[in-house]
């Protein structure tokens, strides 16, 4: 009888996905460490820290209380002096939140304040619409007093939807499952492989090299399928965690996350490759894991971070791969509206892999 690589690659998986069911440690990083900050940030409702990136448009008047207000106020940060064109440049790119225009019919005429953002970004816009009508303490939606004048806050595009805490705060507890999984997971178990000679005595069968890999490579991304699926669905049903597209959404968001599992798990392959003991793994792989955790808007958005460290942030993997899966979520975009964040994880991959390929040592 032929031996046949594809049973034996399948046992492999089989086994290995039995060893990480049992495993406390990937139980642990995989589902209850991102499940205890979904339910801790999920209940605090809505809202994440960081300014309001708005820009006002060149025509707009100076001399009231409200641009006064918008340009002094902490929590915004104003672009001013540029072309009609160029802020709706920003405002596509979403690198703003929104346009105010701040206009009047005639000289001491009332105001008129117009608030110009996209679809998904209305929850946004209402709050600045709101601390503009803090400003003059009346109804953001309705009017406000400047002075003895009346005036108006006008948006120009409106949203049923609101973007709450879950829906910036499961993405990137999804992004920490996946990284920890990966990187962690892959490297102590091929360590294990390693050092208790399983693998010396996987080279005494028939079985090749590369489904030895594929094997453990398969019973981890099923594992993590199935912790990624178990995060969106209680993120969904208890916190709302918003799905434009439904379950078409849920696939896009798997696809994504498997994507970025394999990618991450060339990070274990190379921890597993140039650790000497079992106690020199975590370092390493903190090394590799913690920076992202902190600086790749997991937690927080990377705009609360000096501008001289975000252009820091932008550049790793796991910022890439949140962004991808927000922008799946919320924002409802297919596989291939994401494109460039896809693209970079992919750039990353090509890396990775290249690096283990040099490191990883199978005796």
């Amino acid at each position: 009888m032929k031996y046949s690589q594809l049973r034996a690659m399948l046992a492999i998986t089989k086994a290995s996905l039995l060893s990480q069911l049992k495993s406390p440690s990937s139980i642990v990083f995989g589902i209850a460490f991102p499940m205890i900050f979904i339910f801790v940030f999920g209940f605090l409702g809505k809202g994440i820290a960081g300014k309001y990136h708005v820009a006002i448009s060149a025509s707009s008047l100076q001399d009231n209380d409200v641009y006064k207000g918008l340009t002094t106020d902490t929590a915004f940060k104003v672009f001013t002096g540029l072309s009609n064109d160029s802020c709706e440049e920003l405002l596509t790119k979403k690198d703003i939140q929104a346009i105010v225009s701040i206009e009047s019919p005639a000289p001491g005429a009332p105001l008129i304040v117009k608030v110009r953002f996209n679809a998904v970004q209305g929850n946004t816009a209402g709050s600045i619409m709101s601390r503009i009508a803090a400003m003059q303490n009346k109804d953001p939606f309705g009017i406000y007093e400047q002075g003895n004048k009346i005036g108006q806050i006008i948006p120009e595009v409106s949203t049923n939807r609101t973007f709450e805490a879950i829906d910036f705060v499961l993405p990137g507890q999804l992004g920490f499952s996946i990284l920890s999984l990966a990187v962690f997971g892959t490297a102590f178990s091929f360590f294990f492989l390693r050092n208790t000679l399983v693998l010396k005595r996987f080279f005494a069968t028939p079985i090749r090299r590369e489904f030895i890999i594929l094997g453990e490579a398969f019973s981890r991304l099923f594992f993590q399928v199935i912790t990624a699926l178990i995060i969106i669905v209680i993120g969904h049903y208890a916190f709302n965690f918003t799905l434009v597209h439904g379950a078409i959404t849920v696939v896009n968001m798997l696809l994504v996350s498997s994507l970025g599992f394999v990618v991450f798990m060339g990070f274990g392959f190379m921890v597993s490759g140039v650790a000497k003991t079992e106690g020199t793994i975590p370092p390493f792989a903190n090394l590799i894991t913690m920076p992202q955790f902190l600086l790749s808007g997991t937690f927080f958005p990377i705009e609360s971070f000096p501008e001289w460290m975000q252009p820091i942030c932008k550049i790793l993997p796991l910022t890439h791969l949140n962004n991808a899966l927000r922008n799946i979520a919320y924002d409802g975009y297919s596989l291939f509206q994401v494109w460039q964040p896809v693209g970079i994880l992919l750039i990353w991959g090509v890396g990775i892999y290249f690096i283990a390929s040099r490191v990883f040592r199978w005796e």
